[in-house]
């Protein structure tokens, strides 16, 4: 009877594991090396699958071209003194009488928060209206001084030009306050305006800055800006400045330490840096020959990389890398990832047997366990 009962147990654990295998089969992370080389154009797929070598390195590093156009850079600094409309002036009359004009009582009149109108114009008692828009506080102080000199006798002027609305920049995004700044003559450049609002609070290696004058747009790296005197570019009365960090991001699946979308945390990432943000390769599924990196690449490239030039629009592409071959490793450091790439590891064949191994064992002994209890193992 013992006998019948452990080949009764034997017969429905390999009937139970036969039957799982054949229908549903055994869990893993994703397709293995055998199945995505299925989806190849080579056998019916849509898909080119491409071995990564420095060849191809080079055809698909291609990064975001990044700057500010000639227009951008050639722009002059703009003459902290130089009057625009919004601006706000200080004047300061002193009358050559003791009874003047303006200076009643004193031997002076000021005249503070004197508004530039929108047409540039200013409004001065007894000199009248005058035009105060692209002179310098020197040149109008002239202008004043000869309008009234018909009214009073040596009439002296004074005229300072005060923080106003007429030549202002805003600056939004991540940094330290967000607001808007006037052009004076410490901020006359992009980097001193930044600095003037508090620096930035993002993480340097991923921030952006765009600076948006009327339709033109220009943006760049902050750590560019750093380095690059040509990048400190003048600033313009109504330039916008944002700066944000960077939106690009990949996705890592399969026999990672983790699978998750993250974003990039320097200006270029290489497939290996893409691994160790994850955590590298799971030491216990991953398979190192079998690293792929799943793209749709543009015509351009695309012709590039197989060497044609009758490929139209956008290809799938499939890069494999294999981290075991002599120059593997150098190989993943130089490939360089791009926005929205897919980072795929598939597991080890042993894998899945001792995934099977598992199953037998566990189904064996759950169904020993349950022959027991029903009473098939007794005499």
């Amino acid at each position: 009877m013992k006998i019948m009962a452990s080949r009764l147990s034997r017969i429905v654990a390999i009937s139970v594991v036969a039957s799982l295998v054949a229908t549903c089969g055994l869990p893993r992370v994703g397709p293995n090396k055998r199945e995505i080389y299925a989806g190849s154009v080579l056998k019916q797929g849509d898909a080119f699958i491409v071995a990564v070598n420095p060849r191809v390195t080079r055809a698909t590093a291609v990064a975001p071209a990044l700057g500010f156009s000639t227009k951008f850079k050639n722009a002059g600094v703009v003459g902290s003194d130089t009057i625009r409309s919004g601006d706000r002036l200080g004047l300061q009359i002193y009358e050559n009488v003791d009874d003047g004009l303006l200076s009643v009582g004193g031997a002076s009149a000021l005249l503070d928060e004197v508004q530039v109108d929108s047409a540039g114009f200013i409004f001065v008692p007894y000199a009248g209206r005058i035009k105060a828009a692209g002179n310098t506080p020197e040149s109008l102080r002239g202008v004043i001084t000869r309008k009234l000199d018909a009214q009073t006798p040596d009439p002296q002027v004074i005229v300072r030009r005060l923080a106003g609305d007429g030549a202002t920049v805003s600056i939004l995004g991540g940094i330290g306050a967000q607001g808007i700044y006037p052009i004076e003559r410490p901020t006359r450049t992009l980097a001193a305006m930044v600095a003037k609002a508090g620096g930035i609070t993002i993480a340097p290696a991923v921030t952006q800055i765009t600076v948006i004058r009327g339709k033109e747009t220009g943006k760049i790296w902050y750590e560019d800006l750093n380095t690059n005197p040509e990048l400190d570019i003048a600033l313009r009365p109504g330039d916008r400045i944002v700066l944000e960090e960077d939106t690009r991001s990949y996705t890592a699946l399969g026999a990672t330490g983790t699978q998750t979308r993250l974003g990039f945390q320097s200006q270029d990432l290489s497939a290996l840096e893409a691994l160790a943000q994850v955590g590298g390769l799971s030491s216990t599924l991953a398979d190192p020959t079998g690293v792929f990196v799943m793209r749709n690449e543009p015509q351009e490239i695309a012709n590039s990389v197989l060497g044609r030039t009758d490929l139209e629009g956008a290809q799938r592409f499939v890069y494999v890398l294999d981290l075991t071959e002599p120059n593997g490793m150098f190989e993943a450091r130089d490939f360089v990832i791009r926005d929205r790439d897919t980072v795929y590891v598939t597991e080890a064949p042993f894998t899945q047997w001792t995934k099977t191994l598992a199953a037998i064992t566990g189904v064996s002994s759950s169904v020993s366990d349950l022959a027991t209890t029903a009473g098939l193992g007794g005499g």
